[in-house]
């Protein structure tokens, strides 16, 4: 049992045979701290380290976000590959702008409704029970709407990215080795991110559809790279080029298609009807008769 307190800092940092002032001097002034895999399993009282901007604590066995009052200052916090369970107490995190929870025990996206200058959220590999799929809260997502620009949730099961479309500001998402699978749905979702410049799905179902990266090119017009390879402004030309002289053909032969039903119902109609002149009173009048109705007799 290792516990994040001020003599583990002092410990780490080599002044445990330095004066308390010397110390709480060096602490105060203290903008990074690297604690990663030191078997760190709580975090303790750090209340004396306001000025920390950057906060390493991967590769320990942290099981919860705790005692990250003080933490005002903080931007960056590094917290994978523990025994995270639930994303909370980071409300007074507010220049927060880099989150990393990868390979932790997270089932839901949460807690993130008080920060509201993060920019970057890295929650991949999460251990989720069999079967089940990361969530997202949604009171997070919009109140990560306008601010999010990188997300990755590579490796945990997703199979949709509708309630992702409110990350208006999305310019890079990384979702490889989950389940997602239908091309619609994508393409709904890219509409509405309008300033995404790298997407990476590899190792999804999706990426054996037909026409699966041209169809996200044409889609996507701000994309400058997909699953990891660059997207040529030649090749995207091409593409809505093609996807327009195919349209334009398309509607073409629907055009020729109705015409030519309406001749066909044309002639069936003449075929069923005839129309007589008659004269009377000196008026002219039309008469519509049913060929069917006509007898040997009344034939002229």
């Amino acid at each position: 049992m290792v516990r994040l307190t001020m003599d583990l800092i002092a410990k780490n940092a080599g002044h445990k045979n330095r004066s308390e002032e010397d110390f709480g001097q060096y602490v105060q002034k203290l903008t990074h701290l690297n604690l990663s895999d030191k078997n760190i399993d709580s975090i303790g009282d750090l209340s004396f380290c306001k000025n920390l901007r950057v906060l390493y604590l991967y590769d320990n066995q942290i099981n919860q976000i705790q005692n990250l009052d003080f933490a005002s200052n903080i931007t960056h916090l590094y917290l994978q590959n523990n025994h995270i369970s639930s994303i909370e107490n980071l409300s007074s995190l507010k220049k927060l702008e880099k989150l990393y929870l990868g390979g932790n025990y997270i089932t839901v996206v949460e807690g993130l409704d008080k920060v509201g200058e993060l920019r970057e959220l890295h929650i991949e590999s999460q251990h989720l029970p069999s079967g089940e799929k990361l969530l997202f809260d949604p009171v997070s997502l919009n109140s990560l709407a306008k601010s999010l620009s990188v997300l990755n949730i590579s490796n945990n099961n997703i199979d949709e990215l509708e309630e992702l479309a409110v990350l208006e500001n999305l310019s890079y998402l990384k979702a490889v080795d989950n389940r997602l699978k239908h091309m619609k749905d994508l393409e709904l979702v890219l509409k509405k991110w309008t300033k995404l410049r790298r997407i990476d799905l590899t190792g999804n179902p999706i990426c054996q559809k037909p026409k699966y990266k041209d169809r996200i090119i044409v889609q996507s017009l701000t994309l400058e790279s997909l699953d990891g390879k660059e997207i040529q402004e030649m090749e995207r030309r091409f593409l809505i080029n093609w996807k327009a002289s195919r349209a334009a053909r398309k509607k073409s032969n629907e055009r020729m298609n109705d015409e030519q039903a309406a001749n066909v119902e044309f002639c069936n109609f003449c075929h069923m009807h005839l129309i007589v002149i008659i004269f009377h009173k000196g008026k002219i009048m039309l008469k519509l008769i049913l060929r069917s109705e006509l007898t040997c007799e009344n034939h002229w």
